[in-house]
């Protein structure tokens, strides 16, 4: 559970960096900055999750030549899998903001940058934080994919011990419930937050 855990927050905050530049990147007026943001967003999302872990551990090393441990895999796997998904919930929030905002930022004087991190971006990210924490449990239960190439998360720890003690049910019960224990508290956690910020 520890590894779960430890595999999903590292992998969220660079998911978070990546979906914020390419979100910003998506709303701009530079085609080729929303080509590239668009292309990315299609090309993860239209991929299933295990595909991208096997092809990042298995297939880039064949022929890039160079070779990455199970975990370095797995973290940014699910890095850029939840950043594809954070593009969306980031251009979303920044485009459900008053236009007016931005043009009222940029007739006081500020760039276009500065209206974006000191008007804009505080109130989107106010509005995203269920949608970052609903993520944050989406990738919970994908780092239960990382079983296939080694990693000793949660569910390859059930596994190991099953394949000892031969007590399938039991083990793979226990693990279910560490994993609803986890997202539960996560879940409240994320109805405490729209409740306490009043997200509409």
């Amino acid at each position: 559970m520890y590894w779960t855990v430890v595999i999903t927050v590292i992998s969220l905050i660079i998911a978070l960096i990546i979906g914020l530049v390419l979100g910003i990147c998506s709303i701009t007026r530079n085609k080729l900055l929303r080509a590239i943001a668009t292309i990315y967003v299609d090309i993860i999302r239209g991929t299933p999750i295990l595909v991208q872990i096997l092809f990042i551990y298995f297939g880039l090393p064949s022929v890039t030549g160079i070779t990455m441990s199970a975990l370095t895999a797995g973290i940014i796997a699910i890095s850029i899998n939840a950043g594809a998904y954070l593009v969306e919930i980031f251009r979303a929030g920044i485009n459900s903001i008053d236009k007016g905002q931005m043009e009222a930022g940029r007739t006081l004087g500020f760039s276009y940058a500065e209206t974006m991190r000191i008007i804009i971006l505080p109130q989107a990210v106010r509005r995203m934080i269920p949608a970052f924490v609903n993520q944050f449990i989406v990738s919970i239960k994908d780092t239960s994919l990382l079983s296939v190439i080694g990693i000793a998360e949660l569910t390859f720890a059930g596994q190991s011990i099953y394949a000892m003690n031969f007590r399938a049910f039991q083990i793979l019960f226990a693990v279910g419930v560490l994993y609803f224990i986890i997202i539960y508290i996560l879940t409240m956690f994320s109805r405490w937050l729209e409740r306490r910020l009043d997200v509409s």
